[in-house]
Parts: C-alpha cells; structure tokens; sequence
C-alpha cells in the first residue's frame, strides 16, 4: 500500500512490523513475511543510515526500533497507523500477535 512512497514492499513491511512489535531483528522480520533476509537486511540498514531507524546489540543478535530522535516519526507513525487499517483481521492479528516463546506444556488454551 506505501510501496510507491517507501520505494519498496520491504520497507513498508519492516516499518508496520517495528510499528506494531516495537522491535524486531532481521530473521524475525523475514520469517514473518515469508521473503529473504538479505532483501530485509538491506532495508534495515538503509532506513538506519537515514535516521529513522536505530539498533542496538543483544547477545549476537541486532534489535532494530524506531529513533525517537528522527523529526517526522509522529507522521510516519500515523501514516503506518493508517496503513495497517486497510490490513486484513487476520494479518493484523498475526502482526499483533508476539509470542516469542513457547507455551508451558499442560497450560489450557
């Protein structure tokens, strides 16, 4: 739905994702969309090099978030916000969905 405006599907993808999750990590990312790290990877980096991005290191692993500095974020983020209206209820309940570890054997659902 951004693509003309990112550029790219992956940046519209990396931005709803960091939106919706606050953080997230390339694999992560990747996994979730079903499309190649090395096409999220570059995303990353060039949305870091622009400042609207920033990582931070944890463990071997890169977390990437919003920059709280960069002057437009309460535009882009409505912008985003937007965006993710016109997403269906099932992706939106997947994005929203942040289970990162597994669940205790025996729990009831």
């Amino acid at each position: 739905m951004l693509e003309p405006l990112l550029g790219s599907t992956n940046a519209e993808r990396v931005l709803i994702f960091i939106l919706v999750r606050k953080e997230g990590y390339i694999r992560e990312i990747a996994r979730f969309f079903g499309c190649d790290p090395d096409s999220i990877q570059k995303q990353l980096a060039k949305l870091e090099a622009g400042g609207v991005l920033v990582s931070n290191p944890a463990g071997r692993t890169r977390l990437y978030s919003f920059n709280p500095r960069y002057p437009f974020l309460k535009e882009l983020k409505a912008l985003l916000e937007k965006a993710l209206t016109f997403y269906t209820q099932e992706e939106q309940g997947q994005l929203l969905m942040n289970r990162r570890r597994p669940r205790r054997s025996g729990k009831p659902l």
